[in-house]
């Protein structure tokens, strides 16, 4: 199993922005689809953007225009530029490589918290 590890969260102000890293163990964002989840307080875990090996990606609805992922394959790290932010995007930060659905490969890491409060 790979192993992940975020960084680049913190307290924001609505408008603001972060940009979020994942390093990965091992040598394998050049190979798999990686992927970013959140999940806010008494909510489930969701996805937020993936990229693929090509480099394709995709968002969610709600983060369409305001996020980017991109990735570094020499470094092994996965990053989400987020700007624009909103209070509802509060949550903690994942990345993980999607399996199918909601089903990811590896366990999950400690994440990154994302505040986004006046």
């Amino acid at each position: 199993q790979a192993q992940f590890v975020e960084s680049g969260g913190g307290l924001v102000q609505p408008g603001g922005s972060l940009k979020l890293s994942c390093a990965a163990s091992g040598d394998i964002i050049n190979i798999f689809t990686m992927a970013w989840y959140r999940q806010a307080p008494g909510n489930d875990r969701e996805l937020v953007a993936h990229i693929t090996r090509s480099g394709s990606t995709y968002y969610r609805d709600p983060v369409r225009g305001r996020f980017t992922i991109s990735k570094d394959n020499a470094k092994n790290t996965v990053y989400l530029q987020m700007n624009s932010l909103k209070p509802e995007d509060t949550a903690v930060y994942y990345c993980n490589r999607p399996l199918s659905g909601v089903l990811v490969r590896d366990s999950w890491g400690q994440g990154t918290q994302v505040a986004v409060s006046s």
